[in-house]
C-alpha cells in the first residue's frame, strides 16, 4: 500500500498541532493497531510524539493548562485563549531545550507529591520572566492575545505563572482538602494561601482562581475559601476580595434553573439524563453554600438562596406533573359502552401518539434520575405521588386492555397490544424491569377468543 506523500503528513502534522488534546488522545487510540508499513503508520507516529509532547507540555505547565480555554473570554473563571498555551510552549522550548530536555526525563519517575518539582517550576519561572519582558516574539504574542481576551488578562497571566509553583505543591492535595474538613486539612490549606500572598500581596483572588481551575467542579473551591476563612459569615466574605466567587455561584445556579425550565420534552433519554444531572449539580451547589458560609435566610444571600431553592422544587415539580400528563395521554381511556360500568376502559380505535409517548419517555426518564436529588431538592413528595399515580394507571390500562382481549370486546386487537408495547416501556421507567417484564408474559399469554363458523 502507498505511503502518505510528504506534503499531506505536513499537512496531517499542523492539524494534529493544532487539535485539543482529548482530539489528540482520540486519534491516538484509533491508530494504536496501524503498525508497520500501512499508509497510516507514518500518521500514527506523528500523532504519538505529538501526545507525548503533550504530556509533557501538560506536566510542565500544569498550573495554567485548565485554565487556558477556547477564547478565553468565559466570565464563569480567571481563563485565557488556548492558543496562549501554543505560543507559551513553543517559546519555552526554543528558549531554554535543555531545561525541557531535564523536565523530560525528570517524568519518567515522577510522582506527585513525592518527587520533587524544580525542574518543572524552574521552566515556569522562565516562561514567566520571558512574559514579563516581553521577549522573544512567542512570549509578546501570549501577553497580547491575554489581554485582548480579557482587559488586564496580560498582567493576570503573569500572575498565574508567578503562582505556579505554589499551585503546583497544593493541586495534588485538592482532593484531600475537599473531601474532608478538619484541622489538619484547613491548616494545610491557609499555609499554601500564605504562601501565594507571599508572591504578591494582591494574588489571593488569583491563587483561587488557579485552584478552581484543577477541581472537576471549580465551584467547590468555595470550600478551601471557607477553611481559610474559617466558614465566614456572609456579610464578611460579601465585603472581601472572595466575595465573587460567591456571587459566581449563585448566577450559575440561576442559569441551571433557566435551562431546566426550558428542558425539551421531545429530547428522548439523553436530554432527560443532562436536565437531572443539572438538578443534581444545583442541589449540590445550593448545600455548598449553607455549608461553607454562615447566611442568614431572611436577608442578602441566605434569602436569594431560600427563592433558588423553592424554584428549583417549582421548576421539577412542573416536569413532573407533565410527565403525568403525558403518559396519560399516550394511554387514553374513554367511558365502558354499557352504561352498567363506570369504570373508564382503555380506548384502541387509533395507534399510540408517538408526540405523547415520546415527551412522556422523556419525562419519566428525568423522573427517575433525579431521586438521588429529590429530599434536599424538596421534591421527593411530588415525585412520589406522581409515580405512584402513574403506576396505578399502568396496572388498571394492563387489566382491563387484557380483559377485553379475552372476551373479544377489544376495538382493535393490533393496536390494543402496541399500547401494551408501551406500557412495559413506562413500567421500566416507573418501577423496573421486572414489572415490565411480567406486562410482556401476561400479554403474550392473552389470546383473544377464537371466532367459529356457523353454517348456513
Amino acid at each position: 500500500m502507498v505511503a502518505l506523500s510528504e506534503r499531506k503528513i505536513a499537512l496531517v502534522k499542523g492539524l494534529v498541532a493544532a487539535a485539543p488534546d482529548k482530539v489528540v488522545g482520540g486519534l491516538q487510540a484509533a491508530l494504536a493497531d496501524h503498525m508497520g508499513d500501512s499508509p497510516l503508520a507514518n500518521v500514527r507516529k506523528l500523532v504519538e510524539a505529538e501526545a507525548a509532547e503533550r504530556r509533557l507540555r501538560n506536566v510542565i505547565l500544569q498550573p495554567i493548562v485548565p485554565m487556558c480555554v477556547g477564547h478565553g473570554t468565559d466570565p464563569h473563571g480567571l481563563h485565557f485563549p488556548s492558543i496562549a498555551l501554543g505560543y507559551l510552549w513553543k517559546g519555552l522550548k526554543a528558549l531554554d531545550p535543555a531545561g525541557v530536555d531535564a523536565a523530560a526525563r525528570a517524568l519518567y519517575d515522577y510522582r506527585p507529591g513525592e518527587s520533587s518539582n524544580a525542574p518543572f517550576d524552574a521552566l515556569v519561572q522562565r516562561a514567566a520572566d520571558a512574559v514579563r519582558a516581553g521577549e522573544p516574539r512567542e512570549f509578546m504574542l501570549v501577553k497580547t492575545l491575554c489581554e485582548g481576551a480579557r482587559p488586564g488578562g496580560g498582567q493576570a497571566f503573569q500572575t498565574c505563572l508567578d503562582l505556579a509553583p505554589v499551585v503546583r505543591r497544593a493541586a495534588h492535595r485538592l482532593p484531600e482538602w475537599t473531601a474532608h474538613f478538619g484541622d489538619d486539612t484547613t491548616a494545610a490549606a491557609r499555609l499554601a494561601y500564605r504562601d501565594a500572598c507571599q508572591v504578591s500581596d494582591d494574588a489571593g483572588p488569583t491563587f483561587f482562581e488557579m485552584l478552581a481551575a484543577q477541581l472537576p467542579s471549580p465551584w467547590m473551591v468555595l470550600r478551601i475559601i471557607s477553611a481559610v476563612m474559617d466558614k465566614p459569615t456572609e456579610r464578611y466574605l460579601a465585603q472581601s476580595e472572595f466575595g465573587a466567587f460567591a456571587e459566581r455561584l449563585m448566577d450559575d445556579i440561576d442559569e441551571g434553573l433557566r435551562t431546566i425550565q426550558t428542558i425539551d420534552a421531545d429530547g428522548g433519554e439523553p436530554v432527560a439524563r443532562e436536565a437531572a444531572k443539572l438538578v443534581e449539580q444545583i442541589t449540590l451547589q445550593i448545600a455548598e453554600i449553607e455549608t461553607c458560609i454562615a447566611i442568614e435566610r431572611e436577608q442578602g444571600w441566605g434569602h436569594r438562596l431560600f427563592k433558588q431553592k423553592a424554584a428549583l422544587a417549582s421548576v421539577v415539580e412542573g416536569r413532573i406533573r407533565e410527565a403525568d400528563k403525558y403518559a396519560s395521554l399516550a394511554l387514553p381511556m374513554q367511558p365502558a359502552r354499557l352504561r352498567r360500568i363506570r369504570r373508564m376502559i382503555p380506548r384502541h380505535t387509533l395507534p399510540p401518539d408517538e408526540k405523547a409517548v415520546r415527551r412522556a419517555i422523556t419525562l419519566l426518564h428525568f423522573a427517575r434520575e433525579i431521586r438521588s436529588s429529590a429530599n434536599y431538592g424538596g421534591f421527593a413528595s411530588a415525585r412520589s405521588r406522581m409515580l405512584d399515580k402513574v403506576g396505578d394507571m399502568l396496572d388498571h390500562y394492563v387489566e382491563e386492555t387484557l380483559d377485553l382481549i379475552k372476551t373479544g370486546d377489544c376495538e382493535n386487537e393490533a393496536v390494543a397490544r402496541e399500547h401494551l408495547a408501551v406500557v412495559v416501556e413506562f413500567s421500566i421507567l416507573v418501577r423496573d424491569e421486572k414489572a415490565a417484564d411480567l406486562v410482556r408474559r401476561r400479554a403474550a399469554a392473552c389470546e383473544a377468543p377464537k371466532q367459529t363458523a356457523t353454517g348456513g
